[in-house]
């Protein structure tokens, strides 16, 4: 069985999810982020030298990193769902989804994340994090314009990966203007899968009033 070692408020949260949809046994070991700090425990630190969550376990293999967690609970375990075939066109662009949000789509968002810490907001490097997240936020608007989620009609494993930029986001500024993200975003958040991941993880402030929602189909 997969041990899933989870921090609150994290992206482990995500793998939780993933688990849900797939209808997969898990153990969940939880922890908690320093009230001050936000820092995780050590007790993750004793586990594997990153120290951070998501965190998987799986025949004695421990996986970090929550987009090779996702390769991995795919490729051992998912039995074709939730990914396109491998080898096809669908396949390379859902792979660059699940790079992308933890690339390209979150860099912007840390430096925005690191300047408020430092009382850096409204500073140039602040400004020019403004920026860039206003591009990435206008690239996934974009590529949900002409579809129910990225890849089109079909809900991938890699929508689950790509909704943390925008739970991110949203904290720091208004992302009202990207209405196919928003509508997007709560179609997701409505999964009852998401909502199983809420329930079994534990409040999820990320996600707003999302456990409010009814669910969908």
């Amino acid at each position: 069985m997969l041990t899933v070692h989870h921090l609150n408020d994290s992206r482990a949260q995500k793998t939780i999810w993933l688990l849900e949809e797939l209808g997969l046994p898990y153990d969940l070991v939880p922890y908690q982020r320093h009230q001050v700090s936000m820092m995780a425990p050590p007790a993750l630190k004793a586990l594997h030298p990153v120290g951070k969550s998501p965190m998987i376990e799986d025949e004695g293999r421990i996986v970090i990193e929550s987009g090779a967690i996702t390769e991995h609970i795919i490729e051992r375990h998912g039995d074709g769902r939730l990914a396109p075939v491998p080898g096809t066109d669908a396949h390379e662009r859902y792979r660059q989804w699940l790079y992308y949000a933890v690339s390209s789509g979150m860099n912007p968002i840390m430096i925005k994340v690191y300047a408020r810490a430092f009382g850096l907001d409204g500073s140039p490097i602040d400004e020019a994090a403004n920026v860039e997240l206003a591009k990435a936020l206008t690239y996934i608007d974009d590529a949900l314009a002409d579809g129910t989620f990225l890849l089109g009609e079909d809900f991938f494993a890699a929508d689950i990966q790509m909704s943390f930029i925008p739970e991110i986001a949203q904290t720091l500024m208004p992302i009202d203007a990207y209405s196919h993200i928003v509508t997007w975003l709560d179609r997701l958040h409505g999964r009852p899968a998401f909502r199983r991941s809420i329930e079994r993880g534990g409040d999820y402030r990320l996600a707003g009033k999302a456990g409010l929602r009814e669910p969908v189909a």
